[in-house]
C-alpha cells in the first residue's frame, strides 16, 4: 500500500454517466453466463483494453450539466483530527478484503469503477453493490458488459487473474433501478437511483465467493443515515493524483447537497473518477476494518474538494430482492 495521500487542490470528483435516454419500463433479463461466456468476458481483457480503461467519472457543472471531469493536479495535505480526505487505507480488516476493482464496457469504451461484497441470503451466488452508472447507461449500450470484479485488489494489485488475490469474478447479472435507468440524463432522480447490484456465480470457489473464500461479507442498511453521523468512504480512484491500484479512504460527517435538493447526502472529500460505487461505511470500526454500507461514491461538482451519494431507500431494497433471485440483466421497479 502508499503512504498517505495528499489533499487534491480541485476534487473534479466522481462519477455520473452519460446522458441516459428513456427505455421501457417492463422488466429487461438477459441469459446468463455460461461458462464459455465467462471465458469470453475474461479474455476480453488483455493488457492492453485494461491500460486504456478509463474511470467512469463525471461532475456536474455550476450550471446544473455534467461533463466528463478534468484531471485533477497534485494537491497539499489535507485532513484532521477525525476529517480524512483522501488517505491510502492501511488498516486491513473487512473493508480491504471486500471491497475491490470493478471493469467493464460499454459501448463508448471500457471503464474502471469500484464495488463492495455485501451481505445477501443466497447460497449460490455473491452480490456486490456499486454504482447504478457502473454498471448501466442507456445511451451508450444499456448493460454493462464484460463486468468484472476483483476482490482485495490492493493486496496484489494485479489485472492477472491467476496472480490476483481472489481471482476474477464476472457478473451473470446486473440488477438496476427504472428510476435511474429512465431518468433521462444524469441529473437529479439519477443521482437519487445511483446504485446497482452485481451477481457473482463463477470463479475458484464454487458459487460464492464471499462466504466460501472470504468468509465474510459486509453488512448493509437501505435506511438512510442521519446527517452529521460519521462516514467513511473508501474506493479506487484512478484520476489525477491516484492510480488505481492503492484503496484509498475519505472520513467526514455527512451533510445534504443544498444544491441537489437536499436528495443525496455529500462528504468532503478529494478522491476522483475510479472510485465510483465504493462504499460508504456506517459504525466503522477501525481496528476490524467493519461497518454498514449505507451509500456509494456516486458523483461530485466541479472545483469541490467533495463527493455525493444517494440516499438508500426502499426502491434500494427492491432492486437488491430482484439481484437474489436474477438469472439475467434486470431493470427492477417504476420510475417516478
Amino acid at each position: 500500500m502508499s503512504i498517505g495521500r495528499s489533499r487534491a487542490a480541485v476534487a473534479a470528483a466522481l462519477l455520473t454517466i452519460l446522458a441516459l435516454l428513456p427505455v421501457a419500463a417492463a422488466p429487461v433479463l438477459a441469459r446468463d453466463h455460461a461458462a464459455a461466456d465467462q471465458a469470453r468476458d475474461l479474455s476480453y481483457w488483455t493488457s492492453e483494453r485494461i491500460a486504456n480503461a478509463k474511470p467512469r467519472d463525471f461532475v456536474r457543472n455550476a450550471d446544473g450539466s455534467f461533463s466528463r471531469a478534468k484531471p485533477t493536479p497534485q494537491g497539499k495535505p489535507g485532513g484532521s483530527g477525525n476529517n480524512v480526505l483522501g488517505a491510502s487505507w492501511t488498516g486491513g480488516g473487512a473493508v480491504l478484503k471486500l471491497s475491490g476493482k470493478v471493469l467493464f464496457t460499454m459501448n463508448s469504451g471500457d471503464y474502471i469503477c469500484s464495488g463492495t461484497l455485501i451481505t445477501d441470503s443466497a447460497t449460490d451466488r455473491s452480490i456486490v453493490i456499486t454504482a447504478g452508472h457502473c454498471s448501466y447507461d442507456a445511451a451508450d449500450g444499456g448493460f454493462a458488459r464484460n463486468w468484472t470484479f476483483y476482490p482485495e485488489f490492493d493486496t496484489n494489485a494485479t489485472y492477472t487473474c491467476s496472480q490476483s488475490k481472489w481471482g476474477c469474478w464476472v457478473a451473470t447479472a446486473l440488477a438496476v433501478h427504472n428510476g435511474f435507468a429512465q431518468s433521462g440524463g444524469f441529473n437529479t432522480q439519477a443521482t437519487t437511483y445511483d446504485w446497482s447490484f452485481a451477481v457473482l456465480k463463477n470463479g475458484g470457489f464454487a458459487n460464492n465467493l464471499a462466504e466460501t473464500a472470504l468468509g465474510a461479507t459486509m453488512a448493509k442498511t437501505f435506511t438512510a443515515p442521519a446527517v452529521g453521523s460519521q462516514t467513511f468512504n473508501f474506493g479506487y480512484p484512478a484520476a489525477g493524483k491516484y492510480h488505481g491500484y492503492d484503496l484509498t479512504y475519505c472520513s467526514d460527517q455527512i451533510f445534504n447537497d443544498p444544491l441537489n435538493q437536499n436528495l443525496t447526502f455529500g462528504v468532503d472529500c478529494d478522491m476522483t473518477g475510479g472510485s465510483s460505487g465504493g462504499p460508504w461505511l456506517g459504525g466503522f470500526n477501525t481496528s476490524t476494518g467493519a461497518g454498514t454500507v449505507d451509500s456509494v461514491n456516486s458523483y461530485g461538482y466541479s472545483g469541490q474538494k467533495k463527493e455525493y451519494g444517494p440516499k438508500f431507500n426502499t426502491n434500494t431494497s427492491a432492486t437488491f430482492n430482484a439481484a437474489l433471485s436474477a438469472s439475467g440483466n434486470t431493470l427492477v421497479g417504476t420510475a417516478p
